[in-house]
């Protein structure tokens, strides 16, 4: 056990540790859920006293997000190499840009997404003011993944500094030594009242979130995400919840399998496959599949060479636990048909491709964290279509082929929440879409606009004078025929145009 740890373990009294600050330098202390009521509350307060309401305060942290990250990249490229292996391009590019990427698109459209939005008006409110206010909700509660645990909590943090609310930032205890480096860095960054980080494990979450939250983030797998779900809902908290799911990838028998192998392999084994939107399996026709096993077997050669245990970018399982499961999947399910090796001390499985894989092998009936890919075949589109709608909704579908028609049809006969053809990912990185689940695989979306939206309350505000008392009049008792008359007619108006739908 390093010294770190010896120093956290030390700081333990009666089963619990206690909450406070730390220096830059200074061993980390875990947080267990009685000592966050004290970091609740100061957010509260915080919040209460409109902190966080100014456009300059919020630009002001939201810079602060761009300044840790640059300032700091080398930390987070150590960190994350220390608990994920994670080779430097995949860190900066995947975790770092992307999250600078939300901050500054947030910074430059921070004063357009504050503006009361001004909605049609009628005959009726001619005179008066209808319009949406963006008001924050509070103090919300976020809570990160180990497959990325950088981005799945900055960017949601982004969305909700930009909101105006204060926050409480969780990083995912599995990759440790990130979680430990955000928790140092957030109180030399961020105010101290409003945003705070803390390290619970993830059995303590659901307790922590019945401390009663304005909004709970989570990402993560679907057995904790119901956990979570069923926590906020005891207190009637709002939630929203980016959870894993079997990704189906379909690759049509007309296609560039080159470059459809490239992307697939890319998107499948970048981060030792340990990602929430990855392509889970494959599916495509008995003819294509030899020539689509070669392709992926060439560009894994490419990618990783001869052996990818020696690559520089190769990355390794989060834990033995994930090893473990990921490795059993693997041995009891299909023929391997590249990779398979394992190395249990340094928790490294190989890019594994499965070949002769089954509806009823253990590694489609479980979510895949690893690097291991299934390739089933179907006898055409239809087939293929009618396998991904009996799954649970997925967080993604990807369909590979260079005919329209066939990505028109997966597109709309099939339920996901976000969708890609001809690539992979990709689409959950844009800050100009939407992303999130639908069904078992979530519920809200982030990133842009829509992180804003999330971390807001859209609130109706009907500004009224008191002219047009003489239509009005009408809806006061004691109630009279002719009113109901002229009310009837007035709304049979309405179904014309806008001019009387709102007498009253």
């Amino acid at each position: 056990m390093s010294d770190k740890k010896r120093a956290c373990y030390a700081c333990q009294r009666n089963g619990r540790l206690t909450c406070r600050r730390t220096r830059l330098g200074e061993p980390c202390l875990k947080t267990y859920p009685l000592e966050c009521v004290d970091v609740l509350r100061r957010a509260r307060v915080a919040f209460r006293a409109g902190r966080t309401i100014t456009e300059v305060f919020r630009l002001a942290q939201l810079e602060a997000v761009v300044r840790m990250l640059e300032e700091h990249e080398c930390d987070f490229v150590d960190a994350l190499g220390r608990d994920l292996h994670k080779p430097m391009f995949e860190t900066v590019v995947s975790e770092l840009i992307l999250v600078k990427n939300e901050a500054l698109h947030a910074i430059n459209n921070l004063k357009k997404w504050m503006q009361p939005q001004h909605v049609e008006k009628n005959l009726s409110t001619t005179l008066d003011e209808c319009l949406i206010l963006s008001e924050p909700l509070g103090v919300v509660f976020i809570m990160g993944t180990w497959c990325s645990p950088v981005q799945t909590c900055l960017v949601p943090l982004v969305g909700a500094i930009a909101a105006g609310n204060c926050a409480i930032i969780s990083p995912c205890e599995c990759t440790a030594h990130t979680a430990e480096l955000l928790h140092r860095l957030i109180p030399f960054y961020f105010d101290n009242e409003c945003f705070h980080g803390i390290l619970a494990g993830t059995i303590d979450l659901p307790e922590v979130v019945e401390l009663k939250f304005d909004h709970v983030f989570f990402t993560g797998n679907r057995e904790e995400g119901s956990r979570i779900a069923r926590a906020a809902a005891s207190t009637l908290t709002p939630a929203t919840l980016i959870l894993g799911g079997k990704n189906p990838c379909y690759v049509d028998q007309h296609c560039d399998i080159s470059i459809t192998a490239q992307r697939i392999a890319w998107a499948r084994f970048h981060n030792a496959g340990q990602s929430l939107v990855a392509p889970d399996y494959i599916l495509c026709h008995t003819d294509v599949q030899p020539r689509l096993v070669q392709a992926l077997k060439c560009c894994l050669m490419q990618f990783y060479g001869s052996d990818p245990r020696e690559s520089r970018s190769y990355g390794r399982m989060v834990n033995l636990e994930i090893f473990n499961r990921t490795r059993d999947m693997l041995w009891r399910s299909g023929k391997v048909a590249v990779g398979g090796q394992v190395m249990e001390a340094e928790k490294y499985i190989a890019p594994t491709i499965l070949t002769g894989v089954t509806e009823s092998d253990p590694i489609m009936q479980q979510d895949i964290f690893g690097p291991v890919l299934p390739v089933l075949t179907v006898n055409n589109m239809e087939e293929a279509i009618a396998l991904i709608n009996k799954q649970e909704k997925a967080l993604c579908v990807y369909a590979y082929s260079s005919n329209s028609k066939v990505i028109s049809r997966l597109m709309s006969e099939t339920s996901s929440g976000s969708f890609c053809s001809n690539d992979s990912i990709l689409q959950s990185l844009m800050v100009a879409l939407p992303f999130g689940g639908v069904g078992s695989s979530g519920m809200g979306s982030y990133h842009g606009r829509n992180s804003f939206d999330t971390f807001s309350h859209r609130k109706s505000c009907l500004l009224r004078g008191t002219r047009f008392e003489c239509v009005t009049y009408l809806r006061y008792p004691p109630y009279e025929d002719r009113n109901l008359s002229l009310m009837t007619w007035a709304s049979t108006l309405s179904q014309k145009s806008q001019g009387w739908c709102q007498i009253l």
